[in-house]
C-alpha cells in the first residue's frame, strides 16, 4: 500500500491566469491594464513559492500561462491607451481648428 501525497497548485496559479485571461479581454481598456500588472505581480509570487518547494506544488505551467497572458494583456492595454491618447490629440486639433476658422 502506498501513500499518495495529493498536491495543491502553486500559490496564486489559478488567480494569475484568471487575471490574465481578464487582462486579455479587457485589453483596450485601464482594467486591462490594472488586470495585467496584478496577474502578473501574482505570477512571480506564485513562481517563487513554487521554486521554493516544487515537491510540494503542481500548476506551473498556470503560473506560466498567466505570466504570458499578463504581459500581453500589459502589451495591449498600454497600446490602447496611447491609440485613445492619439484619436484625442487629433481629433482635439482638428476641433480647435475648425472653431478657429469659423471665426
Amino acid at each position: 500500500m502506498t501513500d499518495q501525497i495529493q498536491k495543491q497548485n502553486a500559490p496564486y496559479a489559478v488567480a494569475a491566469l484568471v487575471l490574465g485571461i481578464c487582462s486579455r479581454v479587457f485589453g483596450c481598456m485601464i482594467v486591462g491594464l490594472v488586470c495585467g500588472i496584478v496577474g502578473l505581480v501574482l505570477a512571480k509570487k506564485g513562481a517563487e513559492a513554487f521554486n521554493a518547494a516544487p515537491d510540494q506544488y503542481t500548476g506551473d505551467g498556470m503560473l506560466r500561462a498567466g505570466k504570458i497572458t499578463s504581459i500581453i494583456g500589459i502589451i495591449l492595454s498600454a497600446l490602447g491607451i496611447v491609440y485613445y491618447v492619439i484619436c484625442i490629440a487629433i481629433f482635439g486639433t482638428l476641433w480647435t481648428s475648425i472653431l478657429s476658422s469659423a471665426m
